[in-house]
């Protein structure tokens, strides 16, 4: 005599909860908002001021001439 077997049904989610998935992008673009945002703030004196590795003031000072050319 066989040994009866259970199937598993599927776990749902409850009816309540609500399941959110972002895309990349929905992460990545408030980021460079925020960072644009930012340097214009900072304005582009203060931004070489503050950066203290030449490399990272040089790769500062491209950024801010793309913004502003």
């Amino acid at each position: 005599m066989p040994a009866p077997t259970h199937t598993r049904t599927p776990r749902t989610a409850p009816k309540d909860a609500a399941e959110v998935r972002l895309p990349w992008w929905a992460v990545a673009l408030p980021a460079l908002a925020f960072a644009a945002l930012l340097m214009l703030i900072a304005g582009p004196g203060q931004a070489h001021a503050a950066a203290g590795d030449p490399a990272l003031g040089r790769l500062l000072g491209m950024i801010m001439e793309l913004f502003w050319a």
